[in-house]
């Protein structure tokens, strides 16, 4: 449901999905269940962190 407000503002489906993941992520961290997080999950969080970082 956060996320669907999002995708109109950025006019990309793709930047919505990578929203998606850094909130799953970050969500789960922050409620003290990262172990439930897979590696996978991990890394394309940090990738789509990095694009959003280093990426206008």
């Amino acid at each position: 449901m956060f996320l669907l407000p999002l995708m109109p503002l950025t006019f990309s489906i793709a930047n919505d999905i990578a929203m998606g993941f850094i909130t799953y992520t970050a969500l789960k961290a922050g409620t003290g269940k990262a172990k439930e997080i897979s590696t996978g999950v991990w890394v394309l969080t940090a990738l789509f962190a990095v694009k959003f970082i280093l990426l206008p």
